[in-house]
């Protein structure tokens, strides 16, 4: 029998499973994402009374998360996704306790390694649903995961907010951990996904069916759209302070989160549209990302940065709806574990590299300094993409 005669689908998953996964994303985030902007206001009570670390911490989670992915995608291929699954919103919760009640600059960044070594929750919900699901229904669930992130990544910071007048962010840890810990009990109720059979002729079909892109490309892209996106994230507030004098912090924050709002608003729509031409999707989309973000540098005006900073979003929506749809291709006839998590490796890389640049460009040539690098990045992307040596030249 051959290799690829031993290739089998997933079982299809109810769309009860795919939302309850997503919505345990979602609720397992709010720490990860809502309290690293509350850096500059932890460390001061603990000893780094200027908050010089706040950038190297910033990222820490990031770093260790991205090295661990590939391992725990590895373990979860062969010991069980729904067991790594677990494990993952577990250790999002111890690290969380312990970072919470740390009273050390020490104990607070080993919390923080913690949470990026025993975290890896987007890579495990990724790698479960890849276990459940294939082909357009497996991208789809992929989006909705994304729109998960979108919306953490956008409310997630208002509470945070809001409870900062009764507990301050570094307790808010501790308080918090209680999420992934309530993650953790939903999704011991879900069944261990299970590979379904597949019939003959299903399986000669997908063996001669090549991939729209290698899974080199796959990471390649993926690594590039997290630089060029995330760049822009940490400096906006200062190049808005620059464009726009006196502009409100509650303005700030929404145009902040407008990209990511017309992700939750138009991304199952583009998903319909675009799930059979993912490459046309993607390249589009970095043309907008490089034009959105080339506007941010010439703007003077409130009207024009709204209109470039939704010029961006489509971008990013097209960009990651794509990315799913790429990633969920090149997924059939793999184990999911170890895809998604080595895809989530490419994209930690691709964030601390943004960030790293951001800091960088920003201190030697003003705030606007990040958002033409992630213009560059983005139109190079856009043309490499169309490039011959990005369709691939062997089977899965």
């Amino acid at each position: 029998m051959s290799a690829g005669a031993l290739r089998i689908p997933r079982s299809t998953s109810g769309r009860g499973q795919v939302h309850a996964v997503a919505a345990c994303y979602f609720v397992a985030s709010f720490a990860a994402l809502g309290l690293p902007p509350y850096l500059t206001e932890i460390l001061p009570g603990l000893g780094d009374r200027d908050a010089r670390w706040a950038g190297v911490l910033y990222v820490v989670p990031t770093v260790f998360g991205g090295i661990a992915a590939p391992m725990w995608g590895r373990l979860a291929d062969r010991y069980g996704r729904k067991r790594l699954l677990l494990r993952a919103q577990l250790g999002l919760a111890v690290a969380f306790l312990l970072a919470g009640w740390a009273d050390s600059l020490a104990t607070f960044t080993v919390a923080l390694v913690l949470q990026g070594v025993l975290g890896g929750t987007f890579a495990a919900s990724n790698g479960y649903l890849g276990a459940a699901l294939e082909g357009p229904a497996l991208s789809k669930a992929l989006t909705l995961m994304q729109g998960s992130a979108r919306a953490a990544l956008v409310f997630a910071p208002i509470v945070v907010g809001a409870l900062s007048g009764w507990l301050s962010p570094h307790r808010q840890y501790a308080l918090l951990a209680v999420l992934p810990l309530t993650a953790a009990l939903l999704l011991a109720a879900l069944p261990e996904p299970a590979p379904a059979a597949r019939t003959t002729s299903q399986t000669a079909t997908a063996d001669h069916t090549p991939p729209v892109m290698s899974l080199k490309a796959l990471y390649a892209l993926e690594f590039a759209f997290v630089f060029s996106t995330v760049i822009s994230f940490p400096y906006l507030i200062a190049l808005v302070d620059d464009r726009l004098p006196g502009t409100s912090p509650t303005l700030s924050g929404v145009l902040f989160a407008l990209p990511h709002l017309c992700y939750l608003v138009a991304a199952l729509a583009v998903h319909s549209r675009f799930r059979s031409r993912p490459k046309t999707g993607i390249v589009l989309g970095f043309v907008l990302i490089a034009l959105g973000l080339a506007g941010h540098g010439v703007v003077d005006s409130l009207p024009a940065l709204i209109a470039v900073r939704l010029l961006l979003g489509a971008g990013l929506t097209l960009g990651l709806v794509c990315l799913q749809v790429l990633a969920a291709d090149c997924a059939q006839g793999r184990a999911p574990g170890g895809l998604f998590g080595s895809l989530e490796f490419f994209s930690k890389a691709g964030a601390v590299a943004a960030g790293l640049a951001a800091a960088a460009g920003s201190v030697r040539f003003g705030p606007a300094a990040p958002v033409l690098t992630g213009a560059a990045a983005a139109a190079v992307t856009a043309v490499a993409t169309l490039l011959p040596s990005m369709t691939p030249r062997w089977s899965r």
